[in-house]
């Protein structure tokens, strides 16, 4: 027997929006597992393998792919999955960060959609597997930087400008961000670690925090695909600014 999938409808789908288009629109909600596309229509449902993954995608309607609004709809209420028999997945992040993730791949997203994905941290909680998988990033990082028992976002003995700068020193010296595969642990031990931290644990937020980690992984994307590109000031990216607040009407 197949295992339930979880849908939503998109509808006003713009001429030139391909299933790939659309496959690459909503996995950033979470593990798509099919996609039934209908091109003469311009109409798709999209099922997603957790009911978290279709709730996060109502999240985008109105959002904007290949200039066209579409329209995100499901005919259930999607609840979020807690089962913590699976490890973290990308539907377990919060709503905020996957908005930042749209905006840094150069989506555009009005900033009532932001809203709506700080409300949706704010109502639901960020789920606890994450918040447990960024904590022990922080823990681990602290251990290696600062001391045992020691984490980034800490006050132990330091200051926490103190800590950043350390930390930051650390790092330098062992390379420990350019070795590391994972985008937090690279910019926890920044010195805008902080505010990162801060960015994934809290679900107090505003649209301008989006905007502004969406610059930090637009950077940290260009420096992984050019290293020599020390920049961080959010260039266009598909004709658009990542971290700049979307035109009016979208």
């Amino acid at each position: 027997m197949a295992a339930p999938t979880h849908s939503v409808h998109v509808a006003n789908i713009a001429p030139t929006t391909t299933e790939q288009h659309l496959n690459e629109f909503f996995e950033f909600c979470g593990k798509i597992t099919s996609i039934d596309f209908k091109a003469d229509s311009k109409q798709a449902t999209v099922h997603f393998e957790k009911p978290s993954a279709a709730k996060t995608a109502l999240m985008l309607n109105g959002g904007t792919l290949d200039g066209s609004s579409l329209s995100v709809t499901s005919d259930v209420t999607h609840p979020d999955d807690e089962d913590n028999a699976d490890p973290v997945s990308q539907s377990d992040k919060p709503r905020a960060a996957v908005a930042a993730e749209y905006l840094a791949k150069g989506y555009t997203l009005s900033d009532q959609i932001l809203q709506r994905a700080i409300d949706l941290d704010s109502k639901q909680g960020i789920s606890q597997r994450f918040l447990s998988y960024f904590h022990s990033i922080d823990s681990s990082l602290g251990s290696r930087a600062l001391g045992p028992d020691k984490t980034i976002s800490g006050k132990v003995q330091e200051t926490l400008q103190a800590a950043t700068q350390q930390a930051k020193t650390v790092d330098e010296q062992r390379g420990i961000s350019k070795t590391a595969n994972d985008y937090y642990t690279k910019a926890l031990s920044s010195p805008m670690g902080q505010k990162v931290y801060d960015f994934y644990t809290s679900t107090s937020k505003q649209a301008l925090d989006i905007h502004e980690e969406a610059k930090r992984i637009h950077a940290s994307q260009k420096a992984a695909a050019a290293p020599s590109t020390t920049s961080t000031s959010g260039e266009q990216v598909q004709g658009g600014d990542p971290a700049a607040p979307p035109a009016a009407g979208v």
